[in-house]
Formats: C-alpha cells, structure tokens, sequence
C-alpha cells in the first residue's frame, strides 16, 4: 500500500512541479522580453513534456528500459487514442492544414523511425535490439529541426499558440517558485521510479506494462488539461495540435535525451506497443484525410477510444485473448 501511496505523491509533486515550472520561467521569460510565441512553444511546450522527461532520464540511468520505452509509448498511445478519443467525442475537432499535411505525418514518421531504430535483431543481424547514443544525439537534432520549424511558422502568423498567463510577482519570488518546480519534478520523478519498479515487482507485473498503464497516465496529464481546456474555450485545433506536438517531443526529445544518457534495450514485447503506436498515427491521418471538412468527429473518436481500452485490457489480462 505504501509503494501505491508513495507513487501517487510522486505525481502530485512531478504534476506540480511542471505548473510551477512553467508559471515562473514564462514570467522570466516575459520580464527579459521574450516574445509570446517563443514562449508558447518553448517554455510551455517543453514543461507540459516535463513530467515525460524527468521520469525517463531517471529511469534511464538507472538502467530501466522497459520503462522509458513503456514512458514514451504509453504517453503516445494514451495522447491519440484516449485524450483525442475523448475530446473527439465531446466536440468535433477542426484542425489547419498544416497539421493535417505536416505536423500529423511528421508524427507519423517519428513512430516509424522508432520501430527502425529498435529493430537492430531483424536489420542488422544484432543479437538484442538496442537505441544507441548517436541514434538519440540524432533523434534530439531532429527535435531541435522541429522546435525552429513551428518558431518560425509562428512567426510568419500561421500557427496559433498556448495562451500565456502569468501572475504577477517579484524576479526573486519567481527563481524561488522555479527551483521548487524543478525540486517537485525531480523529486516526484524519482519517487515515480522508485515506486513503480517496486510495485511491478510486488505483483510480477512487467515495468513496460506499469510504464504503459499507469506512468503515462500520470505524466500525460498536462496534455490532457490542456486539451480539455482547449476544446472548452473553443479552440479546438489547439487541442489536436497539443496531443501531435507532445507526440514528436516524446520521440525527438524524450527518448533521445534518455537514449543519450544510456543505451535502451528494446525488448521483443515492446514491439507491439511500438506497431500500434504506428496504426494509431496512421489511423489519425486517415480520419483527416478522407474527411473533406478535416475534422475528427464522434464516430472516430469512438473507434480510437476503444482501441485504447481493448490494448490496455490486453496488457492487464492477457490470458483473456489466449496469448
């Protein structure tokens, strides 16, 4: 019960720590005169994928491969098959042309390069499937590709970014709230590790499934207030927008900073997750594609609710399936 306890605090405190993370350095930001669309996609991007992050280069470090690549899956899967499943279902979501044309396909193709680069066994003759270092450095130099691009489709007035709300308060009070955020996700990462490792072993669960499950339930959170939030006001291709983007970062970004920090061992269980990560990109271009109006409506998003709980239950219970 303590491990289960523990572990809910850790989210309270990573979950947190994101808030206060992103609160004080976007009023920093502001103060040194940092326009709002670098911010948006800067500051606020990069701490609603913080939560993410800091759990997998813990993991990482300490060798956890089945969750850090459980991490970035589950939050992929959970951000297009129940975050935009359920927003689907409430309100039809409109999204831009340059989402349908570029951003979805761009999502698309990071899940493709996922599988590429852990499928050494199959293409390479290797005897374990391995993400090596210079395979992050280059996964994080095409984060970095991406980051330039949407700065630079803001710019030009084509893209629209989070709303930016800070409250006014001193530089000093706002360092102080920052390095609480920060010790929040560090702290709350750790726990998070710690816990779930302990919890998988407690029940003979495998840490990919408690990494798919539950981990990337709590670390998709933000994405999931946002999205909601989002649909709420209206600005429904913000929501679509938000769950793409999160995608790309989880990829570039988060599994190439963990495979930085240590090679990932990619077990043969994982290769599931990694194929429906792939039709669940797929399935999201699809829907668009043949939609004249470019919109994700009830009936879809139906499809890719269902989708989510039939794996999820299959993770949970797979003698019911008979493998």
């Amino acid at each position: 019960m303590m491990n289960f306890i523990l572990l809910i605090l850790g989210f309270i405190l990573l979950i947190f720590g994101a808030g206060r993370l992103i609160d004080s350095a976007s009023f920093l930001a502001r103060k040194l005169n940092v326009p709002d669309i670098v911010i948006g996609l800067t500051v606020v991007a990069l701490g609603t994928s913080a939560p993410e992050l800091v759990v997998n280069i813990m993991a990482s470090s300490r060798g956890e491969s089945g969750l850090v690549m459980g991490n970035v899956i589950g939050s992929n899967l959970f951000n297009i098959l129940m975050i935009l499943g359920v927003t689907s279902i409430i309100k039809p979501l409109t999204v831009k042309r340059n989402t349908t044309w570029l951003e979805i396909p761009l999502s698309l193709l990071a899940a493709l390069l996922v599988l590429i680069i852990s499928s050494d066994i199959f293409l390479d003759k290797a005897p374990v499937n391995i993400i090596t270092r210079s395979e992050g450095v280059i996964l994080l130099g095409l984060f970095l590709i991406f980051i330039v691009y949407n700065l630079e489709l803001a710019r030009k007035g084509n893209e629209e970014v989070a709303e930016i709300s800070t409250k006014q308060q001193t530089v000093f009070i706002s360092v102080l709230w920052m390095l609480a955020g920060l010790g929040g996700l560090v702290y709350g990462g750790h726990l998070i590790v710690e816990h779930a490792t302990s919890i998988a072993r407690q029940f003979g669960i495998s840490e990919r499934v408690i990494a798919i499950t539950i981990i990337s339930t709590g670390t998709s959170l933000p994405e999931l207030a946002t999205s909601f939030v989002a649909v709420k006001k209206g600005k429904v291709d913000m929501a679509i927008g938000n769950v793409v983007g999160s995608g790309i970062f989880n990829v570039f970004l988060i599994l190439g900073a963990s495979s930085v920090v240590r090679p990932i061992i990619v077990s043969k269980e994982s290769l599931p997750d990694i194929v429906l990560n792939i039709a669940a990109n797929l399935l999201l271009f699809l829907f668009l594609f043949f939609n004249t109006k470019r919109n994700l409506r009830r009936p879809e998003g139906i499809v890719l609710l269902l989708l989510y709980i039939a794996y999820i239950f299959y993770l949970l219970f797979p003698g019911k399936f008979g493998f």
